[in-house]
Protein backbone atom coordinates (compact mmCIF):
# COMPACT_ATOMS: atom_id res chain seq x y z
CA UNK A 1 0.00 0.00 0.00
CA UNK A 2 1.35 3.78 -0.94
CA UNK A 3 0.40 6.62 0.11
CA UNK A 4 0.74 9.90 -1.34
CA UNK A 5 0.04 13.03 0.19
CA UNK A 6 -0.55 16.30 -1.20
CA UNK A 7 -1.93 20.01 -1.40
CA UNK A 8 0.69 21.42 1.18
CA UNK A 9 2.09 25.17 0.23
CA UNK A 10 2.55 28.43 1.65
CA UNK A 11 -0.15 30.13 2.70
CA UNK A 12 -0.92 33.38 4.85
CA UNK A 13 -2.55 33.25 8.59
CA UNK A 14 -6.10 33.23 8.71
CA UNK A 15 -5.97 31.29 4.63
CA UNK A 16 -7.29 27.85 4.00
CA UNK A 17 -5.86 24.43 2.17
CA UNK A 18 -7.25 21.42 1.17
CA UNK A 19 -4.52 18.38 1.93
CA UNK A 20 -5.52 15.01 0.15
CA UNK A 21 -4.03 11.65 0.73
CA UNK A 22 -4.53 8.80 -2.02
CA UNK A 23 -4.14 5.31 -1.22
CA UNK A 24 -2.45 3.00 -4.57
CA UNK A 25 -1.40 -0.60 -4.81
CA UNK A 26 -2.73 -3.47 -2.82
CA UNK A 27 -5.81 -2.57 -1.18
CA UNK A 28 -5.93 -2.73 2.47
CA UNK A 29 -9.01 -1.98 3.98
CA UNK A 30 -8.47 0.77 7.08
CA UNK A 31 -11.00 1.76 9.82
CA UNK A 32 -8.31 4.01 10.99
CA UNK A 33 -7.05 6.80 8.60
CA UNK A 34 -5.33 9.67 10.25
CA UNK A 35 -3.53 13.12 9.82
CA UNK A 36 -0.29 13.69 11.81
CA UNK A 37 2.32 16.40 11.44
CA UNK A 38 5.52 17.27 12.11
CA UNK A 39 7.40 20.47 12.64
CA UNK A 40 10.97 21.10 12.67
CA UNK A 41 12.73 19.96 16.20
CA UNK A 42 9.64 18.88 17.00
CA UNK A 43 8.16 15.28 17.63
CA UNK A 44 5.12 13.68 15.57
CA UNK A 45 1.86 14.96 16.77
CA UNK A 46 -1.53 13.80 15.97
CA UNK A 47 -4.06 16.02 14.11
CA UNK A 48 -7.37 14.04 13.03
CA UNK A 49 -8.08 10.74 12.92
CA UNK A 50 -11.58 9.65 11.17
CA UNK A 51 -12.85 5.82 12.01
CA UNK A 52 -14.41 4.36 9.11
CA UNK A 53 -17.68 3.08 9.98
CA UNK A 54 -19.64 1.74 7.08
CA UNK A 55 -19.86 4.71 4.44
CA UNK A 56 -19.76 7.48 7.03
CA UNK A 57 -17.30 7.29 10.12
CA UNK A 58 -16.39 9.27 13.45
CA UNK A 59 -13.80 11.81 13.75
CA UNK A 60 -11.44 13.02 16.31
CA UNK A 61 -9.46 15.75 16.19
CA UNK A 62 -6.57 17.41 18.46
CA UNK A 63 -7.42 20.29 20.76
CA UNK A 64 -4.97 22.54 18.70
CA UNK A 65 -6.82 22.55 15.23
CA UNK A 66 -10.81 21.55 16.62
CA UNK A 67 -13.23 23.66 14.96
CA UNK A 68 -10.57 24.86 12.18
CA UNK A 69 -9.87 21.65 10.93
CA UNK A 70 -12.13 18.94 8.90
CA UNK A 71 -11.41 15.15 7.94
CA UNK A 72 -13.05 13.24 5.37
CA UNK A 73 -12.70 10.35 3.25
CA UNK A 74 -14.42 9.35 -0.49
CA UNK A 75 -13.89 5.99 -0.10
CA UNK A 76 -14.91 5.04 -3.77
CA UNK A 77 -11.61 7.04 -4.18
CA UNK A 78 -9.56 5.56 -2.00
CA UNK A 79 -8.84 9.56 -0.21
CA UNK A 80 -8.70 10.83 2.73
CA UNK A 81 -9.02 14.98 2.99
CA UNK A 82 -7.97 17.52 5.67
CA UNK A 83 -9.52 20.89 4.82
CA UNK A 84 -8.13 23.66 6.99
CA UNK A 85 -9.25 26.73 7.71
CA UNK A 86 -7.95 29.69 9.62
CA UNK A 87 -4.47 28.73 9.68
CA UNK A 88 -2.22 29.79 11.80
CA UNK A 89 1.57 30.40 11.90
CA UNK A 90 2.09 27.31 14.35
CA UNK A 91 0.39 25.04 11.65
CA UNK A 92 3.48 25.18 9.70
CA UNK A 93 4.42 21.85 9.81
CA UNK A 94 5.03 18.55 7.66
CA UNK A 95 1.57 16.41 7.37
CA UNK A 96 1.65 13.27 7.42
CA UNK A 97 -1.18 10.81 6.40
CA UNK A 98 -1.76 7.28 7.73
CA UNK A 99 -4.02 4.63 8.19
CA UNK A 100 -3.81 1.32 9.68
CA UNK A 101 -6.65 -1.94 9.53
CA UNK A 102 -8.20 -1.86 12.39
CA UNK A 103 -9.49 1.13 14.97
CA UNK A 104 -7.40 1.30 18.29
CA UNK A 105 -8.78 4.07 21.15
CA UNK A 106 -4.69 4.96 21.20
CA UNK A 107 -5.89 6.19 18.08
CA UNK A 108 -3.44 9.79 18.59
CA UNK A 109 -0.09 7.72 19.15
CA UNK A 110 1.90 7.24 15.63
CA UNK A 111 3.24 4.22 16.37
CA UNK A 112 0.18 2.72 15.93
CA UNK A 113 -0.02 3.34 12.41
CA UNK A 114 1.15 0.47 9.89
CA UNK A 115 1.34 2.56 6.72
CA UNK A 116 2.48 6.18 6.21
CA UNK A 117 2.44 8.48 3.57
CA UNK A 118 5.50 10.72 2.65
CA UNK A 119 4.16 14.16 3.41
CA UNK A 120 3.74 17.51 2.38
CA UNK A 121 4.95 20.94 3.57
CA UNK A 122 2.62 23.22 4.81
CA UNK A 123 3.91 26.88 5.67
CA UNK A 124 1.93 29.43 7.05
CA UNK A 125 2.83 32.62 6.95
CA UNK A 126 2.30 36.02 9.47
Amino acid sequence: VQLQASGGGLVQAGGSLRLSCAASGRTVSSNALAWFRQAPGKEREFVAAIRVLGSGGMTYYADSVKGRFTISRASAENTVYLQMNSLKPEDTAVYFCAKREVWITDYAKPIHYNYWGRGTLVTVSS
